[in-house]
C-alpha cells in the first residue's frame, strides 16, 4: 500500500531523499515563524495589553482614523461602509479620554494627518487601490510564491483576509478597539496622549519629506480608511462633510517631532528661511504695540483727553516674539479661574496693594486670589448684580438683558459673575495706572478689552448693547457737552438701560452734588427717563437707572436742540477710527429697521433671524433670514462634527475664544453649549455683521488684522481665522500677523485656519518655525483647513523696538 510503501524502514533509503525532506520541513516552520513574528509586530492589538513602546511605534495609523476620521461629518456614499463603523466604535473612548490642556499639550494631532498620502498628489486614488491592492506584490515582483505562501499560511491560522487591503483594514479596527480597551484598562494617558511617543519614534515626517517620501510609506495604504475634511467651493458651503482620500484630497502631515523641537539650531533661523526673535522692549512680556508706541505718544501735544491711552501703531507691524514671563505655568481652568490665578502668569502686585481692601485682588502664596468685590461691591458682585435686579425687575437679566458693556471694569467681577445669570459682559479699561487690571481679567476667564473713552469712538456698531455699567468709572460724563455720555448713548439700545453706581448718586459733598446737577441736566436733554434710584445698605452705595428712549418723540419736542441730532449722513455703526462728536443719533422708528423693536429674549435670540433681516440681502447672496438660517447650520455642523472630536482639543480647557473673521456669529453660536465665551472680530474690510451678532445675544467688535489687537499677550486659548489670512495679506505682511497671533495665543493655544492651500501652506511653513505643533492639516480642491498648537519655543536673540522704548 502506499502507506506502507512510503513507511519503509528498510536501510535502503536514499539518505539524500530524507535530507531533502527535512530541510523542507525546516525551511516551512521558519516561515511560519516568520510569519507569525511579522503578524504580531503589525497587529498589537491581538494582545490584551500593549506595551507602551509598541503601542506608540503603531498607534499613529489608529490615531489618524480615530481622532481625524470622526472628526468629520458623515457624508453618506462617500466612506466605505466599515469605515465609517470602525470610526462610530471609536470615537467616544477617544473624546471620554482626553486629558486637561497641560496634557493637552503633548498632543500632537497631526501625526493622525501623515499616515495618508502627501498633499498636492494628483493620483491619489491610483495610490491609495495601489497600497491596499497590490502594494505588496508590486514592492516584491518575482517573489509571487512567497506571498501565497504567507496568504495560504494567514488564512489556515484563521487570522485574516486573502487581500493585503484586507488586511490593512483589519489591522486599523483591532488596533483602536484594543487600544481603546488598554488605556480603559490600565489607566494610562488618553490615545491622543500617545501622539507623542509615536512622534518621539520618530515615525513623523517633515512637511517636504512626507510630500516626497509618503509613496514609500506603508502607512499610505491607510489613506482609505480615514475620512477626511471636504471643501467644496463656495464661502457658505459645507466645508465639513466625511468621505474617504479616494475623491482627491491632498493628504495630510505630520508635525515636527520632538527630536525635531529640542535639536532647533541656536540660531533661530527655521527651514523655511525666518528667523524670529524676541522682542525688546519697555513693557517686555506685556507688550501691545499698538498701544506701546512711546515714540508716537511722546509726539502728542496733548493728553488731555487721555490720548495717550489711545491706539498709536507702528508704520510697520512688529515681527518679534513677546517674551514669556519667567514661571509662567498653564492657566488655571474656568470656572476656578474667576477666583485665582497663578501669580508668575500676571506678576503684578500694585492693584492688590491699593485696592486690595475692597476685595479686588489679593497675593496669596503663589496665587492671585479675587474674593469677588469691587470698589462698589466690596461684599461680593452677585449681591450687587442682584441688588440692580431688585432695583428694576425689567433689567431681567439673561432674558431681556444679554449683552451689556461694563465701562472701566477693574477686574471686571461684575461681568465675571454675570455669567451665573447668563448674561455676556463687555468689560473694557484702558491701560493706565491700574496695573494689568485688563489682563488681570483675561487670565481668569472674564471677557475684556483695552480701550478708553478718549477723542475716538468705541469699536462698536450703533444700538447694540441692552445696558451699559459704570461703577465708579471715573468718566467725567458731564464736560464738554456730554460728548462722552453721548457716546454710551450711540452704542446703547433704544429702550435699553445705563445704570450708574457713582458718589454723585448717593453723597452730599460739595463736588458730588455738582456732578449730579449737571448729570440731571444733560440726562433730561438727551431725553434719557430717570427709572429709579435706590440704595445698596450692605456696600453703603447707591445706583441711578435710566432709560434710552424707544421713539423720536421727546427729541422733537425739545425747545433746544442741545445736545444737537446728528446729520443724517452720520452712519452710528461707523466706529474704526471715528472722531468722537457731540450729537445724538435719532432712534429707528420704521419696523424694518434695526433698532426699532427690542430683540427676543434669550435664548430664543440666538437662534432665529433676526426681524429686520427680511428686507436684506444675505453676506452671501440669499435673502438674509435665509442666509443667516443657512450659515447657523453650516457651523452647527463644523463645530460638531470636525471641531470638538477632530481636532484632539480638550475644549473642557478652553475658555477664552476669538473669531478673527465672524460674520454671522454662527461659530460662536454653535459653541453655546461650552463653557467658553466668543470674542467676535468683524474686520474693518469685510461685510458689517457686527449688528446682527449682537442681535442674536453675543458680542465682539470691529478691527483691522493688519495692527495688533488691544488685548494682553498671552490671554485666547482658541483663535480661530475663517479666510481671513488670504485677505490680510494682500494688504499686509502675513508674518507680522503670525507674529500678532503668537503675541495674543496662550502657551499650549490653538489656531484654526480655514483658507486657499496657498495660504495654509505658508502658516504651516510659519508655525513649524516657530517651533508650534502641527495638529492637523488638510485640503482638497485648493480649500484646506489647518490646526496648530503654540508651545513655549522662544528664540535667543533679541530685536529692539525703539518705539516701543520709554
Amino acid at each position: 500500500m502506499a502507506m506502507g510503501k512510503y513507511s519503509r524502514v528498510d536501510g535502503r533509503k536514499s539518505s539524500n531523499y530524507c535530507s531533502t525532506i527535512s530541510m523542507v520541513a525546516f525551511v516551512a516552520l521558519c516561515l511560519v515563524g516568520v510569519w507569525m513574528f511579522m503578524s504580531s509586530s503589525v497587529v498589537p492589538g491581538q494582545s490584551s495589553v500593549v506595551p507602551a513602546s509598541q503601542e506608540s511605534a503603531t498607534s499613529q495609523g489608529k490615531q489618524s482614523t480615530v481622532e481625524n476620521t470622526k472628526g468629520f461629518e458623515d457624508s453618506s456614499g462617500d466612506m466605505p461602509e466599515g469605515s465609517s463603523k470602525e470610526g462610530e466604535s471609536t470615537e467616544n473612548t477617544n473624546t471620554g479620554n482626553q486629558s486637561d490642556l497641560q496634557d493637552d499639550d503633548k498632543v500632537t494631532e497631526t501625526q493622525t494627518e501623515t499616515d495618508s498620502n502627501p498633499a498636492g498628489e494628483e493620483n491619489q486614488v491610483e495610490k491609495s487601490q495601489e497600497d491596499g491592492d497590490g502594494k505588496k506584490e508590486d514592492e516584491n515582483s518575482g517573489e509571487a510564491g512567497s506571498n501565497t505562501d504567507s496568504e495560504e499560511k494567514e488564512n489556515a491560522s484563521g487570522e485574516k483576509s486573502e487581500s493585503d487591503e484586507g488586511e490593512k483594514t483589519t489591522t486599523d479596527s483591532s488596533e483602536n478597539k484594543n487600544d481603546s480597551e488598554t488605556e480603559g484598562g490600565s489607566g494610562e494617558k488618553s490615545e491622543l496622549d500617545e501622539g507623542e511617543k509615536s512622534t518621539e519614534e520618530g515615525e513623523n515626517k517633515d512637511v517636504s519629506e512626507t510630500e516626497g517620501n509618503s509613496s514609500e510609506s506603508n502607512e499610505g495604504s491607510q489613506g482609505k480608511d480615514k475620512a477626511v475634511e471636504v471643501f467644496p467651493a463656495g464661502a457658505q458651503s459645507e466645508l465639513l462633510n466625511e468621505t474617504s482620500t479616494q475623491n482627491g484630497a491632498w493628504s495630510t502631515q505630520a508635525a515636527e517631532s520632538q527630536k525635531e523641537k529640542s535639536s532647533q539650531s541656536p540660531s533661530d533661523v527655521k527651514q523655511d528661511g525666518q528667523a524670529w526673535k524676541v522682542c525688546n522692549t519697555t513693557a517686555g512680556p506685556d507688550y501691545i504695540p499698538c498701544l506701546d508706541n512711546w515714540k508716537a505718544i511722546r509726539k502728542l501735544s496733548s493728553t488731555k483727553h487721555y490720548e495717550h491711552r489711545e491706539r498709536h501703531c507702528p508704520d510697520e507691524a512688529p515681527t518679534c516674539l513677546v517674551p514669556v514671563p519667567e514661571g509662567y505655568k498653564q492657566s488655571i481652568k474656568w470656572p476656578k479661574s474667576r477666583d485665582k490665578i497663578w501669580y508668575y502668569n500676571v506678576p503684578h502686585t500694585k492693584l492688590a496693594e491699593v485696592k486690595g481692601h475692597q476685595n479686588w485682588v489679593k497675593v496669596s502664596g503663589e496665587y492671585l486670589t479675587f474674593p469677588g468685590g469691587g470698589t462698589q461691591f466690596k461684599h461680593g458682585a452677585l449681591h450687587y448684580i442682584d441688588f440692580i435686579q431688585e432695583s428694576l425687575p425689567d433689567i431681567a437679566w439673561g432674558k431681556r438683558t444679554r449683552v451689556i458693556l461694563d465701562v472701566g471694569c477693574g477686574v471686571a467681577s461684575f461681568g465675571g459673575y454675570l455669567f451665573e445669570r447668563d448674561v455676556l459682559a463687555m468689560s473694557f479699561a484702558p491701560k493706565d495706572e491700574h496695573e494689568a487690571q485688563v489682563q488681570f481679567a483675561l487670565e481668569r476667564g472674564i471677557p475684556a478689552t483695552l480701550a478708553v473713552m478718549g477723542t475716538k469712538r468705541l469699536p462698536f456698531p450703533g444700538y447694540v448693547f441692552d445696558v451699559v455699567h459704570c461703577a465708579r468709572c471715573r468718566v467725567p460724563w458731564h464736560i464738554e457737552g456730554g460728548k462722552l455720555l453721548l457716546e454710551l448713548n450711540r452704542v446703547l439700545r433704544p429702550g435699553g438701560y445705563f445704570v450708574w453706581s457713582a458718589t454723585p448718586v448717593y453723597q452730599k459733598l460739595e463736588e458730588d452734588v455738582g456732578i449730579w446737577e449737571e448729570m440731571t441736566k444733560l440726562t433730561k436733554a438727551m431725553c434719557w427717563e430717570l427709572v429709579v434710584i435706590k440704595k445698596d445698605t450692605l456696600n453703603g452705595v447707591g445706583a441711578a437707572i435710566y432709560r434710552k428712549p424707544m421713539s423720536n418723540e421727546c427729541y422733537n419736542q425739545r425747545t433746544k436742540n442741545e445736545p444737537p441730532l446728528c446729520k443724517e449722513s452720520d452712519d452710528p455703526n461707523a466706529a474704526w477710527n471715528v472722531p468722537l462728536e457731540a450729537c445724538m443719533h435719532k432712534v429707528p422708528e420704521d419696523e424694518s429697521l434695526r433698532g426699532s423693536n427690542w430683540p427676543e429674549q434669550w435664548p430664543k435670540r440666538l437662534e432665529n433671524p433676526p426681524y429686520w433681516l427680511k428686507s436684506q440681502v444675505g453676506v452671501y447672496g440669499k435673502p438674509g433670514q435665509e442666509d443667516f438660517a443657512a450659515d447657523y447650520k453650516h457651523w452647527k455642523n463644523v463645530v460638531s462634527q470636525s471641531y470638538l472630536n477632530g481636532m484632539g482639543i480638550n475644549w473642557s480647557s478652553v475658555r477664552n475664544v476669538m473669531d478673527m473673521r465672524a460674520v454671522y456669529g454662527g461659530f460662536a453660536a454653535a459653541l453655546k453649549d461650552l463653557q467658553v465665551w466668543v470674542m467676535n472680530v468683524v474686520p474693518i474690510d469685510s461685510p458689517d455683521t457686527l449688528p446682527i451678532i449682537y442681535e442674536r445675544g453675543l458680542f465682539g467688535m470691529y478691527h483691522d488684522w493688519c495692527q495688533s489687537f488691544n488685548t494682553y499677550p498671552r490671554t485666547f486659548d482658541v483663535l480661530h481665522a475663517d479666510h481671513l489670512l488670504s485677505v490680510v495679506k494682500k494688504r499686509c505682511s502675513l508674518v507680522g500677523l503670525v507674529a500678532e497671533v503668537d503675541r495674543i495665543l496662550r502657551p499650549g493655544g490653538k489656531l484654526i485656519v480655514r483658507d486657499n492651500v496657498e495660504t495654509i501652506t505658508e502658516v504651516e511653513s510659519l508655525a513649524k518655525s516657530m517651533n508650534w505643533d502641527i495638529r492637523m492639516i488638510y485640503s482638497k480642491e485648493g480649500e484646506g483647513l489647518l490646526c496648530v498648537q503654540k508651545t513655549m519655543w522662544r528664540p535667543k536673540e533679541a530685536e529692539l523696538i525703539t518705539s516701543a522704548i520709554m
